[in-house]
This record gives C-alpha cells, structure tokens and sequence, in this order.
C-alpha cells in the first residue's frame, strides 16, 4: 500500500509539473478541500459512535433495572446476557458498516480527482469581448425585426393651432408620406418643420412625438395685419408682408381693420415691418392706407385715421415719425391734416379742403391755358397748310402756263 502512495504522488507531482500555474491552483484549493470534507466525515463517524455507544448503555442501564426489579430464573438470565452479546454484536456490525461506507466515498473522491480533469474558468475579458459582439448583433436583429413589421410605418399625425389654414394644408405641406418609417420622422424632425413652415400662414412649427406612434404637429400662425382692398374685394395681408391671394368673405371681416390701397410686394412688406413697430395704440387709431407719391417723397403715405384726421408721412419712415401724433393729437380742436414730410406741422381740414380747390383751380386755369394754346397751334397750322396749298397751286399754275408757251412756239 505503502509503494502505492508513493506511486500515486509521483504521478499528482509530474501532472503538477506538466500543469499551469492556475490548474495547480485550482487542483490544490479541491484538494484542501477535500481534506476538510474527509475531516467532517470523520467527526459525523465519531458523533454517531458516541450515540451507539449511549443508545447501548442506556439499554443496558434499562435491563438492568428490569432484571432487579423482577428477577427470573438462571435459565431466562442466560437467554437475557446471550440477547445483550448477540445486540451488542449487531451494533457492532452495523458501526463496522457505516464506517466502510464513510471510508468509500474518500477513496471514491481521489479516484475522481485523479480521474476526471478539473475545468478551467472562462476569463472576464473573453466573456466581455463576446458581450460586445452579441449585444450588438441582438439589437440590430431587433431593429431589423421592427423594420420589416408593419409597426414601423404606423403613424397617427394630429395638427393642432390652424385657424386660416387646415389640417390637410399642413399635412402636405410636411411631405410626410404614409410610407415613411416613424425612425425618419424623429430623427429628420428639424426637416419637416422647415417643410411646414413652407406654407405662408405658418410662423413655427413644432413636431412632438409620443409613444408609440402618435405625432402632433404644434403651428402658430402668422396675424393678419391689415387688408388689401380692390373695390369689394378684401385680401389679408399678413404680418410677414405676404399678400394673400383669395380674398376673403365680409362676413368674415372683424369690426376694425386697416384697409391699404395699394398691392406693390415691396411696399406692403415695408409697411408691415414699420407697422410691426408702432404701438397697438397707435396701429388701433388707423383706418385707412394709401399711396400719395410727391415730387420729393415717392414712398409718401396718407393714414385716415378713425377721428377723420389724415397724416402724411414717408413710408421708410413711418415707425419714426408717426409717434408724434399722439403728442399733436391733443392740440387739435378738429381733423386736421399733420405733414410729417418735410418735419412736422398741421393744418384743418377746411384748410386743405381750400387748398385743394385752389389747387384744382391752378389745374383747371393750366389746362384752359394748354387748350388755348392748342388751339392756337392748330390755327395756325391750318393757316400754314392753306398758305402752303395756296402757293401749290400758283406753282402749278405757272408750270402750266411754260408748259403751253414752249408748245405754241414749237
């Protein structure tokens, strides 16, 4: 047995030698290991002979006790002692069994140790470089999976804020497709903004998701500033400088609005940003815009306003200038008309009224003074022509009377 061991240790050294420094490891932890199983084993084995051990003195002490307190015959004592050997020799027996079966299982593990190979433990970084492979692999199996579901082009699209404009204009004004997939759409949100915001009534426009596939488009919508008027035809004008090209119903009409006279792109865009300056004080006093061009100020607007008084003022300078009248409005016992073209100063109405008559009789006396002298022209032209026709004649005359002469000599 003895050679055995020695055997069996050399062989555990060379396997030693030929293993890793981590298999050595690993071989002597299971080995300490089993050491302290084969340890707890021994003291269960003690244990349980000290409880046999008691259990058979306790029957002995039992016996006792009964043989004392009822003594038989010499005949039942010996069947009694040849019981007790014959009990003790079965717990005997069945010590010397537990104690073979304790014993075989300690062979049975160094037999395993040395039969079957201890396995070595994966790494953390082996394990770590295979999660960044998998892990991505099983999210763009996911993503692909969601692609080709019908869940991906699921939309439900609601418009909220249009007043002017409807939910349909909107919608195509997006290009959002029924197609599209709802990844597209929040990523690219920035760009169907700026697609709504292709239409002219849209200011901003805001694009909010929410789970799962439901999407609200948030617009605010341009104010009307003002309408253009063409006889009945009332057309918005919007605080963008953008003229509408449908006119719009009366009915439809709000009570106060300013009214403009004159459709030149340009000039309406000047207007509403000189407008977009002034004070709602000041914009709720106007009621009428037209263009009255002098021979200095070609942009020179006239204001009516809703107390009958008329300002003029350059359109350039419109947010500037007009302020003032609020300050001369005070001083003003009736409509008045307030110059704000070259500075500032006023004059009543029945004072332009005159104006305006003495102005029409200059024009009126001017083009009498024209058709006099028109008609003087076309005197003298028709004299001219007679004079002209008259001296045609005499030439003719004369050219007839050579003509008549040469012929008589001949």
């Amino acid at each position: 047995m003895s050679k055995d061991k020695k055997n069996e240790g050399k062989e555990i050294l060379e396997e030693f030698k030929e293993l890793s420094e981590w298999q050595k490891r690993n071989q002597e932890y299971l080995k300490k290991k089993a050491e302290e199983e084969a340890a707890l084993a021994e003291e269960k084995e003690k244990e349980r002979q000290a409880r046999m051990a008691s259990k058979s003195e306790k029957s002995d002490e039992t016996e006792k006790q009964k043989s004392e307190s009822n003594p038989k015959d010499p005949k039942s004592a010996k069947d009694d002692t040849e019981e007790k050997v014959e009990e003790s020799e079965d717990v005997k027996k069945e010590v010397s069994k537990e104690e073979s079966k304790s014993k075989e299982p300690k062979k049975e593990d160094k037999k395993s140790v040395k039969e079957k190979p201890v396995k070595p433990k994966i790494p953390g970084i082996h394990i770590l470089r295979a999660l960044t492979i998998l892990f991505p692999c099983l999210l763009l199996l996911i993503v692909s999976a969601y692609l080709l579901s019908p869940y991906a082009t699921m939309k439900d699209i609601r418009v909220e804020g249009t007043v002017q404009t409807t939910d349909d204009d909107i919608r195509q004004a997006s290009g959002i497709q029924d197609s599209d997939y709802t990844i597209n759409l929040l990523l690219d949100k920035a760009k169907y903004e700026e697609q709504i915001k292709s239409n002219y009534w849209v200011e901003s426009a805001q694009l909010v998701y929410q789970f799962p596939t439901k999407f609200t488009i948030k617009v605010k919508e341009y104010d009307i500033v003002a309408y253009y008027v063409s006889g009945e035809s009332h057309y918005p004008i919007l605080s963008s400088g953008q003229l509408e090209t449908s006119s719009v119903s009366l009915v439809s009409l709000p009570e106060t609005y300013i009214s403009v006279l004159f459709n030149d792109s340009e000039q309406i865009k000047t207007f509403t940003s000189e407008l977009a300056q002034i004070s709602p004080e000041l914009k709720a006093a106007i009621q009428k815009v037209e263009l009255v061009p002098s021979k200095v100020t070609s942009d020179l607007i006239r204001l009516t306003m809703n107390d009958s008084d008329e300002v003029l003022v350059p359109l350039s300078e419109m947010s500037k200038k007009l302020p003032y009248y609020s300050k001369i409005k005070p001083q003003l016992s009736e409509p008045s008309v307030i110059d704000m073209e070259a500075g500032i100063y006023s004059y009543t109405v029945a004072d332009k009224l005159i104006m305006e008559a003495e102005e029409k009789a200059k024009q009126e006396a001017k083009e009498a003074e024209k058709k006099q002298k028109e008609e003087e022209k076309k005197r003298l032209e028709e004299q001219q022509n007679k004079l002209e026709e008259e001296r045609k004649k005499l030439e003719e005359e004369g050219n007839q009377n050579q003509t008549t002469r040469r012929s008589s000599r001949r």
